[in-house]
């Protein structure tokens, strides 16, 4: 099975056109999309839930705004396929890519990233001060793992390469934490093309920036130090 795990905050105007691309495209798969909700005051887990009737969707609610990494984190121990998949409820990720993550698993990758920055990938309608913060966050992180799009938060892994491993629920970006902690023997990057938020408001701040750097930070530490005892 594949598990689509979704992490929301006031997402109900996303979700039903997010859900209905995502069942089209995952037609002949079996899956499910675990919503994660945080309390939305905007009834986004009731939206999840009404549209469960039709699609394999079910929520996990959790009581107030603990944030996005934290939300993907129980997410993966909610879910029960063995490949699992990351993405936003925003439509900033599409739908129409997760099959190719999926493929790109079932080749032999035991993680799958979905890159703005590579060749066939890019970005459309984003400001640009927010296309110049990726690319440096990007440029980082690429000191620290291998791939071309170290931020992104669009993926799928197998649940072997992250069983057992300590993730840290810091700020948004979960999936620089699994890029750099997974056990994975094979990474790739599935070119796509991220397109800013149709509806709702940004989430992204300084606190933001301020948590990526402490995340940046602790991932060089535990790098230093597992040489250190090899």
């Amino acid at each position: 099975m594949i598990s689509v795990i979704v992490p929301t905050y006031n997402e109900a105007d996303s979700l039903p056109p997010l859900i209905e691309r995502l069942g089209t495209a995952m037609s002949g798969h079996t899956w499910e999309l675990v919503v994660v909700d945080d309390g939305s005051p905007d009834g986004t887990a009731e939206v999840a839930n009404r549209l469960s009737a039709q699609h394999p969707v079910w929520v996990v609610r959790r009581a107030g705004k603990a944030g996005l990494a934290s939300a993907v984190i129980a997410g993966f121990k909610e879910a029960r396929g063995d490949i699992l998949v990351v993405m936003d409820a925003d439509l900033s990720h599409p739908p129409e890519v997760v099959p190719a993550l999926v493929k790109a698993i079932d080749d032999g990758a035991d993680l799958a990233v979905g890159s703005r920055y590579i060749a066939g990938g890019g970005v459309k309608d984003w400001p640009l001060r927010r296309q110049m913060v990726s690319r440096v966050a990007c440029l980082m992180g690429n000191v620290l793992v291998p791939v071309r799009d170290a931020t992104s938060g669009f993926f799928a892994v197998r649940r072997t390469a992250i069983d057992g491993v300590h993730l840290n629920a810091i700020g948004f970006k979960i999936g620089f934490e699994v890029i750099a902690r997974a056990k994975t023997k094979k990474i790739v990057e599935v070119p796509y093309t991220f397109r800013d938020r149709e509806l709702g408001a940004s989430k992204f701040g300084r606190r933001e920036v301020v948590q990526y750097l402490q995340q940046l930070g602790m991932v060089a530490r535990d790098k230093i130090l597992g040489r250190l005892h090899k």
